[in-house]
């Protein structure tokens, strides 16, 4: 039988279910939210699954915790797009796709040592979208722009 040679990821009872992550994005996702190997809850990973959409993408799933508006912000930055289930009861209660905000503050980090929002003053960070594709970000303080990979390596 062709289902016999199917393996799924099962499905969850509450939480949220991050799916359409540009491919090799999932482990990024994870630091970010800051899960790793001894958070308790149970995460479902997979990565490199076919999609009609985007060719291949990677899918997490996180059992028993809804992500807050700060959270999606930080996926948006790494995965523009990525489609968001919250479960409950098995069936999905909500579903949207994350996107870049215009302004991001207090999320990320300015990468220049010198920007006032990283001298010790109570300054939060801002940062104007410059572009989406690819991901540009300017530092609303000292215009430094920062681009995807300065961008996750500074996600706070």
């Amino acid at each position: 039988m062709a289902d016999d040679k199917l393996l799924k990821i099962e499905k969850i009872q509450k939480g949220t279910v991050i799916d359409h992550i540009p491919v090799g994005r999932a482990l990024k996702v994870l630091k970010i939210l800051n899960i790793d190997d001894d958070i308790g809850l149970t995460v479902s990973i997979a990565m490199h699954v076919k999609s009609k959409k985007l060719g291949l993408k990677d899918v997490i799933k996180i059992e028993e915790r809804i992500l807050d508006s700060s959270e999606l912000n930080k996926i948006a930055l790494v995965a523009e797009g990525a489609t968001i289930s919250i479960v409950e009861d098995y069936n999905v209660i909500k579903k949207f796709s994350v996107k870049t905000p215009d302004i991001i503050t207090g999320i990320l980090k300015c990468s220049n040592p010198k920007c006032i929002t990283n001298s010790g003053e109570h300054v939060k960070s801002s940062f104007l979208l410059v572009s989406k594709e690819p991901l540009v970000l300017k530092c609303h303080y000292c215009e430094r722009e920062m681009e995807t990979e300065d961008i996750i390596e500074n996600i706070q």
